[in-house]
C-alpha cells in the first residue's frame, strides 16, 4: 500500500504545482551548539533529510552560534558526529557567525529606513513596557530618535564604548500588536565575550529572530522547517524579510511541525543539564539520557531511531508517544541483526554427575536464526555449567517449565538434563544442584534421543571456559510517564526511577572475549545488549531493551 504524504509534503508539492523551480528546494538543519542533541532533534534532522532525498535536494549544516556565552567547540564536534552516526551527509557546513558582516550590515539599513532604533533601557524597563497579551504595550521612550542618532549609537555600540545591558538595538514595528513578538524586538545586543569562531571580532551580536531567517534568506534554503513553538515567530521572520528581501531570490518560507514529546522523557537542555550536574546521570552520554550520544551509548541502532520518528509521524498537533514505540523499533531493528549469545547474569552451578571428568567438548550452536548466513559459532561444554539461579526450583508446580528435581530440561544447543538432587549452604541457600545428562540427546545430532520433546531450554555456560564480564542493566529513568511537566527540581527528582540502573558481573561464553566496542548481541532469554565505549581489559555490556515490553502500564 502506497505510504500518505504528511502535510510539509503537501506544502511543497503544492509549490511546485504552482511554478517553484525544483531545482531551487533545499532545506537546513540549524542547531544551536549549546547542548548535545536529544531523541527530538532525530525528528527535525529525519524530516529535513528525508525531504532532500526524495526531492533530490541539499541539505545545510548551519550552526546558529550567536551565542558565545553558552557556546562551545565540543557541542559542534557532536552534533557532527551524532548527524553522521544516523547516516546523513550535509552538503555545506555553515555558520550564523560567517553572516556577522552581512546582518550588521542590514541591521543598519534597517535603521537607514527608520525601521529600527537603539533603546537605552534595562531589560526590566522594556519587558515591562512591552504590556501583556491582553494589553497593548507603550512606545519606548527613545523610539523617537532621528536615524541619525541611532546610526551614532549602533557605531558607538559596535564599537564598544558602551558596557553590556546600557543599549539594545530594536526593530520598530508595532507595540500594539496581538503578537507580543512583533513588539518591537531586540536585534542586537551588547555582550562582550569572545566568540568560539570570530574570537574578539565582535562585542554586539544578533539575537535568533534576526539571524535565523536572514541566515536562511543568504543560504537560499527555500523551506525553513522547525516546531510549533517557532509560529508566532513566523510573522517576524516574514518581517524581517519583508525589509530585505530581493525579487529575483528565493524567500524562504517557514512552516511549522509538532515537535517529538515522548513518555517517561525529558528534552529540556536545562533540566538535563540539572541532571548532569546533581550526578543523576553519569554525563551527556548516559545510556539513561535521551541525548542521542546517550541512545547510541546504550546500543539503540540509527535505523531505529530513525524508523520511530517515521512510525511517530509528521503533524501539526502536539501528543505525546509512548516510549514503549521507541524500544519497539530498537527490539525490531536488533533482532534481525543481532547475534545470539549466552550470558548468565545470577549463577547457579550444575554439576552433571554421569558426565567425565576430563571432557570438554565442543557444541556448535547458530548465530542468529532471523539471518542464515550469519553461520554459527563453538561453545565450549563440560561436566560443570552455570544456569540463572531463577531458573531453578527445589520443588515446583506444573506452570513452572524450567529445571526442578526430578524433571528434565534442554541446555540450549547441547543435551536433555534432569535435575537429581540439591546441596545447601550452611544458611539453606542452594549451592549447586547435581544432575544426569542424556549423552544421546546432543542437539543437532540427528539422534532419536536429541528429538525428544521437553518443556523447557536454558542458556548456560561452561564454568570451565566461561569469561567473566560486567553488565550494566538500565530502565527507564523516570517512573512519571510525564516528567516534563515537572514544576520544579525537587518535583523532578521525585520522579526518577530508583531502580533505573544496576551493575552484576556475570558469566559469558568464551566467544565474547572478542567483542568489540559498539558491537550488539541478544543475550538468549535476556535481551539486548552493547558493548560499552569505556571496556578496557574487562568487558562491559549495556542492555538497551529487553526481548519484550514489560514495563508496568
Amino acid at each position: 500500500m502506497k505510504e500518505s504524504k504528511n502535510f510539509i509534503e503537501n506544502i511543497i508539492d503544492e509549490d511546485l504545482s504552482l511554478g517553484f523551480n525544483k531545482k531551487l528546494l533545499k532545506f537546513r538543519f540549524p542547531p544551536e551548539p549549546n547542548g548535545f542533541l536529544h531523541i527530538g532533534h532525530v525528528k527535525a534532522i529525519w524530516i529535513n533529510f528525508s525531504l532532500a532525498k526524495k526531492y533530490s535536494s541539499p541539505v545545510v549544516l548551519r550552526f546558529d552560534d550567536t551565542n558565545p556565552e553558552k557556546e562551545e567547540q565540543k557541542y559542534i564536534d557532536s552534533i557532527k558526529e551524532d548527524v553522521s552516526w544516523l547516516g546523513y551527509s550535509w552538503s555545506e557546513e555553515r555558520y550564523a557567525s560567517d553572516y556577522f558582516d552581512q546582518l550588521h550590515l542590514w541591521a543598519k539599513e534597517l535603521i537607514n529606513k527608520n525601521l529600527a532604533y537603539v533603546d537605552s533601557q534595562n531589560s526590566e524597563e522594556i519587558a515591562k513596557q512591552k504590556g501583556t497579551p491582553t494589553n497593548p504595550g507603550t512606545d519606548s521612550p527613545f523610539r523617537k530618535r532621528t536615524i541619525e542618532e541611532n546610526q551614532l549609537l549602533f557605531e558607538k555600540m559596535t564599537s564598544g564604548v558602551f558596557p553590556e545591558g546600557e543599549h539594545v538595538l530594536r526593530a520598530k514595528i508595532d507595540m500594539s500588536s496581538p503578537n507580543m513578538l512583533m513588539r518591537d524586538p531586540v536585534i542586537y545586543r551588547v555582550l562582550k565575550k569572545p566568540h568560539p569562531r570570530t574570537k574578539n571580532e565582535w562585542c554586539v551580536y544578533p539575537m535568533y529572530d534576526w539571524a535565523h531567517g536572514q541566515s536562511d534568506y543568504i543560504e537560499q534554503i527555500s523551506h525553513s522547517l522547525c516546531t510549533l513553538e517557532f509560529k508566532p515567530h513566523r510573522e517576524l521572520y516574514d518581517w524581517f524579510l519583508d525589509s530585505l528581501v530581493q525579487k529575483n531570490k528565493v524567500r524562504p518560507k517557514q512552516r511549522e511541525f509538532a515537535r517529538l514529546n515522548l513518555s517517561h522523557t525529558i528534552t529540556s537542555k536545562r533540566k538535563l543539564m540539572f541532571l548532569v550536574d546533581k550526578g543523576i546521570v553519569s554525563g551527556w552520554d548516559d545510556p539513561r539520557m535521551p541525548t542521542i550520544s546517550g541512545l547510541r551509548r546504550r546500543g539503540y541502532p540509527p535505523s531505529a531511531l530513525k524508523e520511530f520518528v517515521r512510525l511517530a509521524g509528521v503533524a501539526k498537533r502536539e501528543n505525546i508517544i509512548e516510549a514503549s514505540l521507541l524500544e519497539f523499533c530498537a527490539r525490531e531493528e536488533l533482532n534481525k541483526s543481532s547475534n545470539r549469545v549466552m550470558v548468565v547474569t545470577n549463577p547457579l552451578k550444575l554439576i552433571i554427575t554421569n558426565y567425565p571428568d576430563d571432557k570438554q567438548e565442543l557444541l556448535f550452536s547458530e548465530n542468529n536464526p532471523e539471518n542464515p548466513s550469519s553461520g554459527s559459532r563453538e561453545i565450549p561444554f563440560s561436566k560443570e555449567v552455570y544456569i540463572e539461579q531463577e531458573d531453578f526450583k527445589a520443588e515446583a508446580n506444573r506452570k513452572f517449565f524450567r529445571l526442578t528435581t526430578g524433571k528434565e530440561v534442554r541446555l540450549k544447543s547441547a543435551y536433555i538434563i534432569k535435575a537429581t538432587s540439591v546441596v545447601y549452604n550452611k544458611d539453606n541457600s542452594i549451592k549447586e544442584v547435581l544432575c544426569t545428562y542424556d549423552p544421546k540427546s546432543r542437539s543437532g545430532s540427528g539422534t532419536e534421543e536429541s528429538q525428544r520433546k521437553v518443556k523447557g531450554t536454558l542458556h548456560w555456560v561452561s564454568k570451565k571456559t566461561a569469561i567473566k564480564v560486567q553488565v550494566n542493566q538500565y530502565d527507564r529513568l523516570f517512573e512519571h510517564p510525564s516528567p516534563a511537566d515537572a514544576q520544579n527540581e525537587e518535583e523532578l527528582l521525585s520522579m526518577i526511577n530508583p531502580n533505573s540502573s544496576t551493575t552484576c558481573f556475570a558469566y559469558a561464553e568464551p566467544s565474547l572475549s572478542k567483542a568489540r566496542v559498539g558491537q550488539k548481541f541478544q543475550f538468549q532469554r535476556l535481551g539486548y545488549f552493547v558493548v560499552d565505549s569505556n571496556t578496557s581489559s574487562n568487558i562491559i555490556f549495556n542492555k538497551t531493551v529487553g526481548l519484550r515490553d514489560n514495563w508496568k502500564k
